[in-house]
């Protein structure tokens, strides 16, 4: 899964590359109609398909962001022993990363099927963040209504510039 992860993240980074090349126009006019495309995925587990779709919401909010790509995790339904697995190894990973700290520019989005793990993920990675160490960085949480504001204030204390993506 990490791997799907970053084969998304890498293509995004590819797209955003290659838009630089064109007319802003047409990029406008080719986002609108990806975006109105867009269909959220019914089965939790089609990992393909919410790929797919989360990977679109991530690469259309974007703004901002001065580094060369983006820091995507992709947090499963954790419906399986492998995908529960697969969480907690997602949790550790974005544990030590908010330990190391992140450097100004860079953005990281968290999405998933299921919006409350995916903020029960953030909640708990950010929870021992020291005040003020993730200024001038994005996070991006993409998800349901409901969980906007736990993440909102989880992340406050950090400083980070938090954007919230209706799933």
């Amino acid at each position: 899964m990490r791997k799907i992860v970053l084969i998304a993240a890498l293509a995004l980074t590819a797209a955003l590359a290659l838009s630089g090349c064109g007319k802003k126009e047409a990029d406008q006019q080719a986002s609108q109609q990806a975006t109105q495309q867009l269909t959220k995925p019914t089965s939790p587990t089609d990992t393909k398909a919410w790929n797919a779709y989360l990977g679109q919401l991530v690469q259309n909010n974007l703004q901002g962001m001065q580094a060369s790509q983006p820091y995507a995790y992709l947090v499963t339904a954790g419906d399986t022993d492998e995908a529960k697995a697969q969480n907690d190894r997602q949790l550790q990973s974005v544990q030590d990363t908010v330990a190391r700290g992140v450097l100004p520019g860079n953005l990281l989005a968290f999405a998933g099927p299921v919006s409350s793990m995916t903020a029960d993920l953030v909640v708990a990675a950010f929870k021992d963040a020291k005040p003020g160490s993730f200024k001038d960085v994005i996070i991006v949480f993409i998800g349901d209504k409901a969980d906007e504001q736990r993440v909102a204030d989880a992340l406050k204390p950090t400083g980070a510039t938090f954007h919230f993506v209706q799933m």
